[in-house]
């Protein structure tokens, strides 16, 4: 087993040096159950830890950088997502960080991205506050036992939320910075306490490494029902990924990101960070429970302090609140973290405009278009500057964290629906009656009537109608769904506006797909909106 001293022996290896103590979770393995049963008494008494990340209450994508070496250079997807900073900052930045953490507590967790072995990727990190650290074990995959005793991290991430680089002589856009060092396995995180760059930065090292192998790296959730069929939900933040993949009546693999291989999915986590702006214990209890459990980290949640009481309806400090916990928090999961080879993908998108339909039948080239296209909408309020429903297309549903070009990922999505015959579906959780302001959401009991209809295989002979704008094939009825809700154009007052509402998004859609044209097929090009 690890001593200490070899812990800090590495650290002093990289640089860092005289650290006055250092927490970390290898132990002996009496002190082991001695920590477990300390901590079940005192789960008995304590709920979850509420904090305060400050300004940054999400990511900060223009102060991600990725390090332009020689070792991942030709691979990288370079531009507005990807962008580069040279190894001389790096190294810069670095050394500074190494002579700020001079004689400070530092936390050190060593963990697992991957739950599939022969996949899984040996992590460490390093975080200044506490906090963070819990975050890491709550989110990743815990080394235990022998796995902890041959525990080898190939990628460490440094986290130190206080530490402020300088942008005139450090290259960066701010003090904030995530820096990504592929051939020195590092990750630098500073200037910013939001835990999700820890999270991300893990998942954009998995999107490179993984496709390298065949392996389909995916921004999606999964599930498996009672006879072993798998499904796959992709989706931006916000469309209902973890929502819908805690279903009562399915076993969760993982909330939001995961590999596929020859084997089947295979989860990157071990554990879920959920949104819960308004998160009610009716529509949603799975997650709801969580947010009252003992080590449940709760981001940016208001509570009152004399009461202790949460009140997740606050959006006072960010719409963007969050609850991180280890998966085995939700009651019905695959303890395992994989499954087969999915029986279905369902993509969703969160439609503000209201004007596509709530569920569709893709064919696989309609599957590669609107994989490629990621479309969801962003709604007035949520960002500053917005004030009507806009539009967002994130390649793969994922843009921000994927590495490589988004034909590298399509290519291999595409192949392996087609090798296992996957039924694909479009889904829409956003908005009916007409646009964000004026219609309204659509019911989340509406939404898990139309999914569960689809993967049981209830749709497979229902009649269908091609849609005048997009191409869909949309069932014409679904029993427990009004007919209205069906059709879209049905469910506006005013038809004619409707038709200009969906032109609109239509022509988004095509000019946004100019961006990939040159690298798909003809099918795949004439499977988007037919106007």
């Amino acid at each position: 087993m690890k001593s200490k001293l070899e812990i800090w022996q590495q650290l002093n290896d990289m640089g860092i040096k005289n650290i006055n103590n250092i927490f970390y979770n290898l132990t002996t393995p009496a002190l082991y159950e001695q920590a477990a049963r300390r901590r079940e008494a005192m789960i008995a008494h304590m709920g979850p830890l509420v904090v305060r990340t400050g300004q940054h209450t999400g990511r900060s994508p223009n102060d991600k950088f990725l390090v332009k070496e020689p070792s991942s250079q030709e691979q990288v997807w370079w531009g507005n997502v990807n962008k580069p900073i040279e190894e001389k900052y790096f190294d810069r930045i670095f050394a500074h960080m190494c002579s700020y953490v001079q004689n400070k507590d530092l936390y050190v967790q060593d963990l697992y991205a991957g739950a599939d072995p022969d996949y899984r990727l040996p992590i460490r990190v390093i975080t200044e506050t506490a906090w963070h650290n819990l975050f890491a074990r709550n989110l990743f995959i815990k080394a235990e036992g022998e796995d902890l005793v041959n525990h080898k991290p190939e990628f460490t991430v440094i986290n130190l939320p206080y530490f402020q680089a300088d942008p005139e002589t450090d290259g960066t856009n701010s003090g904030v910075f995530i820096i990504i060092n592929f051939g020195k396995k590092l990750v630098l995180i500073g200037g910013t306490s939001y835990a999700g760059e820890i999270k991300k930065s893990i998942f954009t090292i998995m999107n490179y490494l993984m496709p390298l192998k065949g392996v389909m790296s995916m921004h999606c959730s999964a599930n498996v029902g009672k006879e072993g069929d798998v499904a796959v939900m992709f989706g931006l933040s916000g469309t209902g990924k973890t929502t819908l993949s805690a279903d009562p009546e399915r076993k969760l693999i993982g909330d939001d990101e995961h590999g596929w291989s020859d084997k089947g999915v295979f989860n990157y986590e071990g554990g879920c960070y959920a949104k819960v702006i308004r998160l009610s214990a009716e529509s949603e209890p799975f997650i709801y429970e969580t947010t009252r459990k003992f080590g449940t980290i709760l981001e940016n949640v208001a509570m009152d302090v004399n009461t202790r009481m949460l009140d997740l309806n606050d959006d006072s400090l960010t719409e963007n609140t969050r609850a991180a916990y280890p998966i085995n928090y939700i009651p019905n999961i695959a303890p395992e973290g994989r499954g087969g080879h999915p029986k279905n993908i369902v993509m969703l998108t969160a439609d503000a405009f209201g004007v596509m339909p709530p569920i569709a039948k893709l064919t696989p080239e309609q599957a590669m278009y609107h994989f490629l296209s990621g479309y969801t909408a962003k709604v007035a309020g949520t960002e500053k500057g917005v004030t009507e429903p806009k539009a967002t297309f994130s390649a793969c549903f994922g843009a921000p964290f994927m590495v490589l070009k988004p034909s590298v990922y399509a290519k291999l999505l595409g192949d392996k629906i087609q090798k296992y015959n996957v039924n694909c579906w479009l889904v829409n959780t956003g908005w009916t009656g007409g646009p964000y302001g004026t219609g309204s959401r659509m019911k989340i009991e509406y939404t898990r009537r139309m999914l569960n209809a689809a993967l049981s295989g209830e749709l497979e002979s229902v009649v269908t109608y091609k849609d005048n704008y997009f191409g869909l094939e949309v069932p014409t009825k679904i029993n427990g769904i009004p007919d209205e809700i069906l059709h879209p154009q049905n469910t506006w007052p005013d038809k004619s506006k409707y038709d200009e509402t969906a032109r609109k998004l239509a022509a988004m859609f095509k000019e946004n797909f100019k961006n990939f044209e040159a690298n798909v097929s003809e099918d795949v090009k004439k499977a988007g909106p037919i106007v």
